[in-house]
């Protein structure tokens, strides 16, 4: 089967170009929409980071205090 023949249904250009407003319209929202779930995504890893930190902070500090309390007795 001839490739070309295939895949040429799919090339289509209009002579009355208002035909891709539409289609621009439906891209720009799309990526409006890409751009905002990115940026919540980046909040959320964010926000999920500090609260790691603050987690590993808190026992690093207990397991520094068990040690010198072990040091001490």
């Amino acid at each position: 089967m001839n490739f070309i023949a295939l895949y040429s249904g799919f090339l289509y250009f209009p002579e009355d170009k208002t035909a891709y407003i539409p289609a621009a319209i439906e891209f720009f929202i799309l990526i409006l929409l890409c751009i905002l779930v990115f940026t919540w995504i980046k909040r959320i890893s964010r926000k999920q980071a500090l609260k790691a930190k603050e987690i590993e902070d808190r026992i690093l500090g207990e397991r520094q205090q068990n040690l010198e309390n072990r040091t001490q007795e």
